[in-house]
């Protein structure tokens, strides 16, 4: 699809649909500029590997002296507030079309930060909840993204193999990470030497994108950084 032919296809949506800050209500697009200015975003410093806040800057007490298949996680904002409820009107609430609003938000990041890689691989869904849902959120996020950084995007790559619970419902960090174990598997050595950038939407322990990593580490895979658009920060434990 061409660009002018895109921007027509959204001209012809929002007049009939038109678009309605998931802050504030008003009109005009999904986050205004307003709120925008309002969001957290996850500033430094943070830790060089899970991306959480980290006073010094360097490894975070739960980093040190670990050996993760991830090298590093980094997130555009705090997962709270505002994001929270777009993230959930996204995921949950068929707003599909908002992706558009924050892959945008990825992309400055991914540029402001000169993160580099070779490939964007998007978490895959389990095919009977991808069924149910009818879209993968994360998928959504890396196409609009690899657009903006001509990075290209390989959804073929990974497969989930496993239909656990979502980690939404888990109850503690040790129970995400084991609710994770396996989850994924690579089906192509393509990843061999590469540079690898896992792509979701929310990262709460990292369990996901460890897991994910792990299925590509397995298949040669070189430099694996995790990029997501918010951190939850606030972790129950």
């Amino acid at each position: 699809m061409t660009i002018r032919l895109k921007q027509l296809q959204r001209e012809v949506i929002d007049l009939f649909f038109p678009r309605s800050c998931v802050g504030c209500g008003r009109v005009g697009d999904f986050i205004c500029l307003r709120c925008s200015k309002k969001l957290s975003r996850l500033l430094p410093p943070i830790c060089q590997r899970c991306g959480k806040p980290e006073s010094s800057g360097m490894y975070c007490r739960g980093c040190w002296g670990t050996h993760n298949h991830i090298n590093m996680i980094r997130s555009v904002f705090v997962f709270e507030g505002i994001i929270r409820k777009a993230v959930l009107e996204f995921k949950y609430r068929n707003l599909r079309s908002i992706a558009g609003c924050l892959s945008q938000y990825m992309a400055g990041y991914f540029v402001e930060h000169e993160l580099a890689g070779d490939v964007l691989v998007p978490v895959p869904m389990h095919e009977k909840r991808l069924n149910r849902r009818g879209y993968n959120q994360s998928e959504l996020l890396a196409r609009q993204v690899s657009e903006m950084i001509s990075v290209p995007v390989r959804v073929d790559l990974v497969k989930r193999v496993r239909d656990n619970k979502p980690q939404v419902r888990t109850t503690s960090a040790e129970e995400r990470w084991s609710n994770m174990r396996d989850a994924f598997t690579c089906v192509s050595n393509e990843v061999s030497g590469k540079d690898i950038i896992i792509i979701d939407d929310v990262c709460t322990s990292g369990a996901t994108l460890e897991a994910c990593a792990a299925a590509v580490k397995s298949k040669g895979a070189n430099k694996i950084s995790g990029f997501t658009l918010a951190r939850e920060i606030y972790m129950r434990s």
